[in-house]
């Protein structure tokens, strides 16, 4: 909701006694050109609004009853602050009619909502294809009915509440009834669908935020209200030790393998390697350019000498402008066609559980924090814009004041037999 603008004239029924009745409003301006008037007459008062229009001239509306002898009901009778949030309202959808801009017909529905925030996402960030997934699977057969300008939080708190009592859903074949886990028992298991939840509820928050900061939501008080499940992320994260690397490099088939072993000297992720043309490597540098991440933002990936020497082999008497990495001879790789080649080659080394991808992501950081990197030094290599995700995810495994000063303090008992 946007700021309650103060009057101490029209706020209070006391100060709205003192005025005098007249035909002309009391005028209060909330915004540029935007104005919520309070007329007096001698047997009612009501609340108006006027929008100044890009030919100057005013547009007016009657807002409701004012509070001046029955309570308000937000409905027909009106507070002075809710008689603001209602003509803010009004002012949204006449800035966007004056702008020219087409509007849906009828109510603004939150399906509406995320409609125009996946328009815009598929042009300004990355990672379209999940955030449509969450829409469609999630926010839209939930809250996709809902009208924004009957938005409140309880009805987002049970939306909210349901997502995370929910069991998790399992790939299903289309036209096919969509199947789901059991339902959540243990508390890893409540705690990972809470993730999943505060996940849903950042995209239809950001997409609520977007339509308020384009004019065509007039309050956003309703989500503001809603808050997030709390230390619910597991900072904890899985990684392969030195001889699992050795042993999972050794049991992937033949074309598969190149990616697995770029994965674990780079940190990169599978869609970035995949992406790798000849001309990203540098040998006089050592460095790989990632051109296109998951931030939007390009980067230069530092090869240790191992990587080095994997990377010329892999461009030796290969074009610039060609795929480093090939499915086929011909074929590039394409999406989600890790999955399963990994959990196989997971199979045959004998790694339980099976793994996924990102997992050699971790494993190249996990190394780095190990051996002393600075979690500066981690976020640069992996593309994080700060540290925050270096030191949530590898802080606990790089060398410590706190651990050396409890290891050489306290003595060995010899009772650990």
């Amino acid at each position: 909701m946007g700021r309650c603008v103060r009057d101490a004239r029209l706020e209070t029924r006391n100060a709205r006694l003192k005025l005098k009745p007249r035909h002309e409003p009391y005028w209060r301006g909330i915004d540029g050109g935007m104005h919520l008037g309070y007329r007096k007459g001698k047997l009612k008062a009501s609340w108006l609004a006027r929008f100044r229009l890009e030919s100057g001239a005013y547009k007016k509306t009657v807002i409701g009853l004012v509070d001046d002898v029955q309570d308000a009901d937000g409905l027909a009778i009106f507070s002075y602050s809710q008689a603001q949030e209602k003509a803010r309202r009004w002012f949204s959808d006449l800035v966007r009619l004056d702008a020219g801009e087409e509007t849906h017909p009828g109510r603004y529905l939150i399906r509406h909502v995320m409609d125009d925030y996946l328009a815009w996402f598929k042009v300004h960030r990355r990672g379209v294809d999940q955030v449509t997934y969450l829409i469609n699977a999630h926010i839209k057969p939930g809250v996709g009915h809902m009208d924004t300008a009957r938005l409140t939080a309880p009805k987002l708190r049970t939306f909210q509440e349901k997502l995370a009592s929910t069991p998790a859903r399992l790939r299903t074949k289309k036209q096919k009834d969509q199947k789901y886990r059991s339902d959540p028992m243990t508390p890893d298991e409540i705690r990972r669908r809470k993730v999943t939840t505060n996940k849903i509820m950042n995209v239809l928050r950001a997409a609520l935020n977007r339509a308020y900061q384009e004019g065509k939501i007039a309050s956003d008080d309703a989500w503001r209200r809603v808050k997030p499940f709390r230390e619910v992320d597991a900072a904890k994260v899985r990684y392969l030790t030195e001889a699992e690397c050795a042993k999972l490099v050794k049991a992937c088939d033949e074309s598969f393998r190149p990616l697995v072993q770029a994965a674990i000297l780079t940190g990169c992720r599978y869609g970035e390697i995949t992406n790798l043309k000849v001309g990203d490597f540098n040998r006089d540098s050592g460095t790989l350019h990632i051109s296109t991440s998951k931030s939007g933002k390009p980067r230069h990936v530092v090869l240790t000498d191992e990587g080095k020497a994997f990377f010329a082999a892999r461009v030796k008497d290969k074009a610039r402008d060609a795929r480093m990495f090939l499915r086929t001879k011909t074929e590039p790789w394409g999406k989600s066609q890790q999955s399963r080649r990994l959990k196989d080659a997971c199979e045959r080394a004998e790694i339980e559980p099976a793994i996924s991808f990102h997992i050699l992501r971790h494993t190249h950081a996990s190394h780095l924090a190990m051996r002393g990197t600075p979690l500066a030094v981690i976020a640069a290599q992996l593309g994080h814009s700060d540290t925050r995700m270096s030191e949530k995810h590898y802080a606990h495994l790089a060398p410590s004041y706190v651990a050396e000063a409890i290891r050489r303090g306290f003595p060995t008992l010899g009772i650990g037999e």
